[in-house]
């Protein structure tokens, strides 16, 4: 067994709890499932009416072969589709770019223009499915495109369910995937809100992610802090461009990691929706009860699957998806046992969506609402992350705005000192990775992992320049125009957005006119 004593945010775990280190005021902490604080969860029922979202993120070269795995994992009973963009499209960039070269199709799908998206979505529903977007600087571009393609196949955007990322302080503290610096990034993320409450109104128009900042080494009270204190900012800047806290509040949406710390990742959970919950209510003045309820998705640690004895993964992840269940999560990415490797296998990602049906289905999990509630271990932790929470997110607000925090460095310090820790820990065996420094083979078993086609870029590249052979140049320079008119003054950007997406612009020319304007961020650069 771990001879570690302490939790993953710090403070001492004991051998033994009783009902003296239940936190004061339980009642009032917990609540009853669906009402503030929503300790237990956002809904009266959760899972004894219906599971959570099973999602799958998947997306690798071209639009093509991952509109064949989203099919694979429709037939396989996924409920939710999750999509992997490569680095290019991340960062506002045509496959044919010089800047692109050797990434097109790495780390999930190219997407240059309409053409890509339609292929990417051929012969899905899109009014029957569900689908998340893993895209934050360029997010309305890749939203305003999957509109486009619902229209053209009768889909309204009413109609339309799904959540963009979209969240792009947590780049500048952990990712890099920015564009534009924060000002005009966070004017971006307020027009999709008034955007998307006219036009696509079932959809998530930001999930405020923690989980790249615990892959970056946050610990768990680190994660819900700082991504929490991110919420806060982008309500303030949702407010400051007029519009109403519960016009847009109720379509706030999270995303958090799900560690092997299964007690205190339940843990975690709970205090996190507590802590959104009063502050919404106390310090923004929410009414609508949707507005103060933390409705999030989780995908498992992806930081802790091994390369090493790559098949132990699988418990990881079940043990990982177990505490994300526990803990009351909306919707769940379960992680494949090779993505430490390389992109998953379609195998691979079929046995990470039947751990998430075995835990639905095969165990009483569902059966009952919050399981944990009234646990001594549980409510102890549940009290001592939200204190340590709470303590950095005030520690954040000293410095003005999580804006100002992240300008001098605090967050981004912060989670280094936690990755530097554990890093020691792993290192001198404290901390017991099975199959890494604990239980390991003289000689690993062979793994072939997927291959990604080398000729994508290549392709993507002819493709591009069919288009552009084909297309109205002249309806694309005047489409550029209106955008870059409303770039420069305080318009929705996103209508002209559209518009030159619907004339086959390309993901690389909406982001440049946006760039002219805004101009490109540099971690140098003070804002």
């Amino acid at each position: 067994m771990s001879e570690r004593r302490s939790s993953e945010s710090g403070f001492p775990i004991k051998g033994v709890y009783t009902a003296a280190d239940l936190p004061g005021e339980l009642a009032d902490r917990l609540g009853a499932p669906g009402e503030f604080p929503y300790t237990r969860g956002v809904y009266p029922t959760m899972y004894t009416s219906r599971p959570w979202t099973m999602r799958q993120y998947a997306g690798f070269g071209t639009a093509t072969e991952s509109n064949a795995r989203y099919h694979q994992l429709l037939r396989a009973g996924t409920m939710g589709l999750s999509v992997a963009f490569d680095l290019p499209t991340q960062m506002g960039y045509d496959s044919d770019d010089p800047i692109a070269h050797g990434e097109v199709g790495k780390v999930g799908v190219a997407i240059d223009s309409i053409e890509d998206m339609r292929l990417l979505f051929d012969g899905i529903p899109l009014d029957k499915v569900s689908t998340s977007m893993t895209i934050n600087a360029p997010g309305s571009v890749l939203l305003l495109l999957y509109q486009l393609v619902a229209e053209e196949n009768g889909v309204a955007g009413g109609a339309l369910n799904g959540t963009i990322q979209n969240d792009i302080l947590k780049e500048y503290i952990a990712r890099g995937t920015y564009i534009f610096p924060p000002k005009p990034s966070l004017r971006l993320v307020a027009d999709t809100f008034a955007y998307c409450r006219k036009e696509v109104p079932k959809w998530n128009t930001i999930s405020i992610s923690g989980y790249h900042m615990a892959e970056a080494g946050a610990t768990p009270a680190q994660e819900i802090a700082f991504t929490l204190a991110n919420g806060v900012e982008y309500v303030r800047a949702a407010l400051a461009a007029g519009l109403a806290v519960d016009d847009f509040a109720p379509r706030l949406s999270f995303f958090f990691v799900a560690r092997t710390t299964l007690l205190e990742e339940v843990a975690k959970f709970r205090a996190a929706r507590r802590i959104w919950a009063r502050l919404m209510r106390d310090e923004f003045g929410a009414k609508d009860p949707k507005s103060m309820m933390l409705r999030f998705h989780t995908q498992t640690a992806g930081v802790q699957l091994t390369a090493q004895q790559p098949e132990v993964n699988l418990v990881r992840v079940a043990v990982q998806g177990l505490g994300a269940v526990l803990g009351g999560t909306q919707s769940l990415h379960t992680n494949s046992f090779d993505e430490a490797i390389a992109l998953p296998t379609e195998k691979a990602a079929r046995l990470a969506l039947r751990t998430q049906q075995v835990l639905a289905y095969e165990t009483d999990l569902t059966a009952t609402v919050d399981p944990f509630a009234g646990s001594y271990v549980v409510e102890a932790m549940t009290a001592e992350i939200e204190a340590a929470a709470t303590e950095l997110m005030e520690r954040v607000a000293d410095h003005g705005s999580a804006v100002d925090a992240i300008e001098a460095g605090f967050q981004k310090r912060e989670i280094e000192q936690s990755a530097y820790r554990i890093a020691q820990e792993i290192d001198s065996g404290e901390r017991v990775v099975v199959g890494l420094n604990r239980f390991t083979l003289d000689e690993e078993e062979p793994y072939e992992p997927l291959r990604v086609d080398p000729t994508i870029e290549a392709a993507q590249a002819e493709r591009l320049a069919k288009l552009r052979a084909e297309r109205d140049n002249g309806a694309v320079e005047r489409a550029l125009a209106e955008l870059r008119d409303a770039a420069e003054g305080s318009a929705n950007v996103l209508y002209p957005m559209k518009e030159a997406l619907r004339a086959r612009a390309t993901v690389g020319e909406v982001c440049g006119t946006l760039r002219a304007v805004w101009g490109t961020y540099r971690p140098s650069d003070r804002f």
